[in-house]
């Protein structure tokens, strides 16, 4: 087309055609879903080859945590859309601020559900989302793009970059171009799609599956789970009133009432199990422990049980040598 740089895509692995599925436009609805379902089954294995890399871009969002900094998204099209479903929810999911985990989209919120022509291959448009959301050293950037070559989503790694924060990269296309320039990259390629350059399929849902594991490794790491129940439900509905009290009672073995009345004393789930496994009533101490472990309460209660062991054996060495 005229004024339209054409880009080759047949060095796209998403590009490529599905030998599998030549005859998928013949099958019925059984058929087809079967065909779907077989190659879906891939995508996890393909994964489990680069856990070790998805690690590493999970002890960047780690640190960028610790620092005050946050973890961004960013992407285009299925991918954008990946990036924003997987942030907002962390907050009803976590109780973490909506600016903790945040994600862009080429064309801005409208492009959610209705995409915006040109949008993903405007170059300036990703450095002016970032500076609008101040993007500093401390914040991790993960750019999100199936081939891999989309220029929004390229353009927001090199500022991300020339700024100094962590920039990661999925792509689902191997030697992929954000790859090459982001400090982690994370290539998955899961095979030819379906329906050939449909990345909302395999594409869509391994990035889905990575993006599951970075926000979840992340936030477990920040102290918001114990075993793996989620100690920092925020009870802001019934639902959510009863999932906090059966978290408490799972965990100290306590009646429902006195459930209750702990989480109407001390505010939060994870303060009421600490009060509760250990005793302690003061709320001052309570934060001070939870505060010194970074929210871990596993790793709170261990350290407050420490200061007691010590302070047992003190009291006991004194009378003795009395």
């Amino acid at each position: 087309m005229e004024g339209i740089a054409m880009v080759n895509l047949s060095k796209l692995t998403t590009e490529k055609r599905n030998k599998n599925t030549y005859d998928i436009d013949s099958l019925d609805s059984l058929g087809i879903i079967k065909k779907i379902n077989e190659e879906d089954k891939q995508v996890a294995y393909e994964i489990e080859k680069h856990l070790e890399e998805i690690a590493l871009v999970i002890d960047d969002v780690v640190k960028s945590f610790l620092e005050g900094g946050r973890l961004i998204y960013i992407g285009a099209g299925t991918s954008g859309r990946l990036g924003i479903l997987d942030a907002v929810e962390c907050p009803p999911t976590f109780s973490v601020d909506y600016e903790q985990v945040q994600g862009l989209i080429a064309g801005g919120e409208k492009a959610f559900i209705k995409a915006v022509e040109g949008a993903e291959d405007n170059k300036e448009l990703a450095i002016k989302d970032l500076k609008a959301i101040n993007l500093s050293n401390k914040d991790t950037l993960i750019g999100l793009s199936a081939s891999g070559r989309t220029p929004y989503v390229v353009s927001g790694i090199e500022y991300g970059n020339k700024i100094g924060a962590k920039t990661a990269s999925i792509a689902t296309s191997l030697n992929s171009e954000i790859g090459k320039i982001a400090k982690k990259k994370i290539e998955v390629v899961a095979g030819a799609e379906v329906l050939t350059g449909s990345t909302r399929l395999k594409s869509g849902t391994a990035q889905k599956m990575i993006l599951n594991m970075i926000s979840t490794a992340s936030m477990i790491q920040m102290g918001k789970v114990y075993e793996n129940l989620m100690i920092d439900v925020n009870p802001t509905n019934e639902k959510l009133v009863a999932r906090a009290l059966s978290i408490i009672q799972d965990i100290t073995k306590v009646e429902k009432e006195e459930a209750a009345l702990k989480l109407k004393q001390y505010k939060t789930v994870k303060k009421t199990i600490f009060h509760l496994l250990t005793k302690e009533e003061s709320l001052e101490k309570i934060d001070y422990y939870l505060e010194k472990n970074h929210g871990h309460l596993r790793k709170a209660i261990a350290s407050y049980g420490k200061k007691c062991w010590f302070k047992k054996w003190c009291l006991y060495f004194k009378r003795y040598i009395q």
